[in-house]
């Protein structure tokens, strides 16, 4: 049976059957050797499956995100341990290619989580970090239509939204970055504009990680030209280039309307201070402040 296409009930009954054969077996199973981090609404889903179809590139068992480090830390290591290939699963893989076998997750709200970063700089001390970066003008538009798509917000207006976004927020990552228990909706969900200020989150995770340990892409290269840059992050990850997969988009959501013209121009000169702080993890300007 192909549980993605199960029934909810049963989807549920087999995802808690297996986190709970992978609690037991947590000592046998492979930890991440690296992370797709971010952004939200910037590609991850087509990257995470380009790099799941590596021959030594193991995927996490049930879900492409875990959400460990942001929302389900008090669940414990071995609990995270479950979600990954059994080692000697790994063993096989690594035998038949000469190479050993890696695996990972991509969980975007850990770019974005006050203790996300710490909790991977701690627990993953050796794993590396791949970030997508996607014009936040049209980063921030797409984000709002998915979250209304799935009901979790209900200002359907883009404008409404952003306009609620200030209260919304108001000292959740204070009391995120404070409380290891507390969880924001609002901060996970309707942090529409705040998304977009990449450099700023790119700079908290180096403080815990390393710089040299993030790598940072622009989702329109990757989508535009998907070889060259697939090829950049197979080096970033130490990996060998044993033929490349099918790039495909995934998640993808059609468009149900322009954004208005003005709402566009307020966005665009709030992000160009943090697209200049970018360009010094890109080593140029973004592609979409290029003329």
């Amino acid at each position: 049976m192909d549980v993605r296409k199960a029934p909810a009930p049963v989807k549920r009954a087999v995802h808690l059957g297996s986190r709970s054969y992978g609690r037991l077996t947590a000592a046998g199973r492979m930890t991440p050797s690296f992370l797709i981090c971010g952004g939200q609404r910037c590609g991850t889903t087509s990257l995470y499956r380009a790099l799941a179809a590596h021959p030594v590139v193991l995927k996490a068992v049930l879900h492409k995100g875990v959400h460990y480090f942001d929302t389900s830390y008090h669940h414990g290591m071995a609990w995270y341990r479950g979600h990954f290939p059994l080692q000697r699963t790994a063993d096989k893989v690594g035998d038949r290619y000469g190479i050993p076998a890696r695996t990972f997750e991509s969980s975007p709200y850990y770019m974005y989580h006050p203790q996300a970063a710490a909790r991977i700089a701690r627990d993953l001390p050796f794993a590396k970090i791949v970030v997508l970066v996607r014009d936040p003008v049209e980063r921030a538009y797409s984000q709002h239509a998915h979250e209304v798509a799935r009901g979790y917000e209900q200002e359907r207006d883009f404008g409404g939204a952003l306009a609620l976004e200030p209260a919304r927020l108001h000292r959740q990552e204070e009391r995120l970055a404070r409380d290891p228990d507390y969880y924001s909706f609002a901060h996970q969900h309707h942090a529409y504009r705040a998304r977009g200020e990449y450099a700023r989150y790119l700079g908290g995770m180096a403080q815990h990680v390393g710089r040299e340990r993030i790598h940072v892409m622009e989702s329109e290269r990757f989508f535009a030209d998907p070889e060259p840059a697939y090829d950049e992050v197979l080096d970033f990850l130490g990996l060998p280039n044993l033929g490349r997969p099918p790039f495909e988009r995934h998640n993808a959501r059609p468009r149900a309307a322009d954004m208005d013209p003005a709402i566009r121009r307020e966005l665009s000169a709030h992000y160009a201070p943090h697209d200049e702080a970018l360009a010094t993890w890109l080593g140029r300007m973004p592609i979409w402040r290029r003329g």
